[in-house]
């Protein structure tokens, strides 16, 4: 891994024009790096082409509708390469961009099922608005540095489980006890407390081999997981015909929980791009309320804010391109971009996009510049003409890089102090919750309000940053929202 602080090459070759403009050799860096890394990161995070679209076109808007799958992956690829390519031409820095694996459960799970899709991605522009503007004022910083650090560890250690329990979810994995109300269990393993049915069979022979690839540290071992999984998947569907897991509206416990697995007619499409434009601003307001959205953008601002953060200092020391302060160059230029990235995703219809931790992989393999991005940007826009393949994909197969993210996630973990309990209580509420109450912004909610609490009573008030403060008050406010709504309407 070559993770060495690059230096000035010398000047062979800086009088490209290219060249200059990227710092390829101002950086210690070649073409072929650049290519190869760029490579890499494609490889490592092309399947948020596949994974997105399942968690997004799994759920349902308020209306019971549902967005198009084939639509999804198309627009998914498209404006992760268009992002990604900006990110490199603007922020000349090495960092791909795509939809946000937890901010997309957040809309799916939590904000679609209380308004229409539309209103949905309308909130996510307006999130992104807010963070360019964040961006544009200095306040971005500001925010980030008002929440301790270890309790920024925990709500990614949150999301992580949040993922992991809706991947076992919807792998038929763990299920719902049908009796529920008669047991202290809610839940249990398969069907019966037994893993009976192929779908599951596919799930953990998937999720075995892509632990073992991500184990030997296999690049793109997430997407080959997926892959294998869903050949697999192909392979059984064909021979016991196991079928949708709603057969003439009755229920098949046993089948597939969204795709059955089956070759398409084609590979190759004309993309379908009709979700785009597809966001109203203002429908959120009106049809769950000014509070309730309200919350939803805050939320999504926090939980994709802290994000980026971490991501870009991250992959900027992987490839020794920090400064003294820890800060990478350009550090406007990128989160302005990450900004507009976010809100592009709300047009598109594919949830926030925002800066990949996968990104790594490509330094690791020698990128330093933002060249690198133009590479993995124009293979996620080829993608976007392979969007017929997303639909022979089982959720019992997406589901294995949920699970392994979740783990990927969860590994942070172990930068919480856990014998101070100032900052521990406030870390473990904000992780539980989010998948014992399958809500992100509970986790969030109960974890800053606890800190502030927690801190108070210690009479430690002046640790608070002051921010801190509105920020518990407006969940206050959230947790309190039923009764507020009950007295006010």
């Amino acid at each position: 891994m070559d993770n060495a602080p690059t230096k000035p090459a010398g000047r062979s070759g800086a009088g490209n024009a290219f060249d200059r403009y990227f710092e390829i050799t101002a950086r210690g860096s070649t073409v072929g790096r650049e290519v190869r890394g760029g490579l890499a990161t494609f490889f490592t995070m092309a399947y948020i082409v596949v994974l997105n679209p399942l968690i997004l076109g799994n759920a349902v808007d308020s209306d019971g509708a549902r967005l198009a799958i084939p639509a999804l992956a198309a627009a998914t690829a498209l404006v992760a390469g268009v992002m990604t390519i900006l990110m490199g031409v603007v922020g000349r820095f090495p960092l791909a961009l795509a939809a946000g694996l937890g901010v997309n459960a957040l809309v799916a799970f939590e904000i679609a099922p209380q308004m229409t899709w539309a209103d949905a991605m309308g909130l996510v522009v307006i999130e992104g608005v807010i963070i360019a503007v964040l961006v544009l004022t200095g306040l971005r910083t500001a925010v980030f540095r008002a929440v301790p650090t270890q309790l920024k560890t925990a709500i990614g250690v949150g999301i992580g489980l949040f993922l992991t329990i809706i991947g076992l979810v919807d792998a038929g994995f763990v299920r719902r006890i049908p009796d529920a109300a008669n047991t202290t269990v809610p839940v249990g393993l398969g069907i019966g407390g037994k893993l009976v049915t192929w779908p599951a069979l596919v799930f953990v022979l998937g999720l075995l081999v892509t632990l073992v690839l991500v184990v030997r540290r296999v690049k793109g071992a997430i997407l080959i997981g997926i892959l294998a999984s869903t050949v697999l998947a192909i392979v059984v569907e064909a021979i016991a015909k196991v079928g949708p897991s709603v057969v003439d509206g009755k229920p098949n416990p046993a089948g597939w929980s969204l795709n059955v697995p089956a070759l398409p007619e084609r590979v190759v499409d004309t993309p379908d791009l009709s979700l785009l434009g597809h966001f109203d601003l203002l429908g959120s307001w009106q049809r769950a309320g000014v509070l309730v959205a309200l919350m939803f953008v805050f939320t999504l601002l926090i939980t994709d804010f802290f994000d980026t953060m971490g991501t870009m200092v991250a992959v900027g020391q992987e490839g020794g391109l920090l400064d003294e302060q820890k800060m990478p160059p350009r550090t406007r230029e990128i989160l302005l971009v990450d900004s507009v990235a976010a809100a592009a995703g709300g047009v598109a219809s594919t949830s926030s996009n925002t800066s990949y931790i996968e990104s790594a992989a490509g330094v690791a393999e020698g990128a330093r510049t933002g060249a690198a991005n133009l590479v993995t940007g124009g293979l996620f826009l080829l993608a976007m003409f392979l969007a017929p393949l997303v639909v022979v994909v089982p959720f019992e197969a997406a589901s294995v890089a949920l699970v392994i993210v979740g783990f990927l996630m969860m590994t942070a973990v172990r930068t919480i102090d856990w014998n101070d309990y100032e900052i521990a209580i406030p870390a473990f509420l904000t992780i539980v919750l989010m998948p014992f109450t399958y809500s992100i912004s509970n986790g969030i909610g109960a974890g800053v309000i606890t800190f502030v609490l927690v801190k108070l009573a210690r009479g430690k008030a002046r640790e608070v940053h002051p921010l801190l403060y509105g920020v518990a008050a407006l969940f206050v406010v959230y947790f309190l929202r039923g009764p507020i709504e009950t007295v006010l309407f």
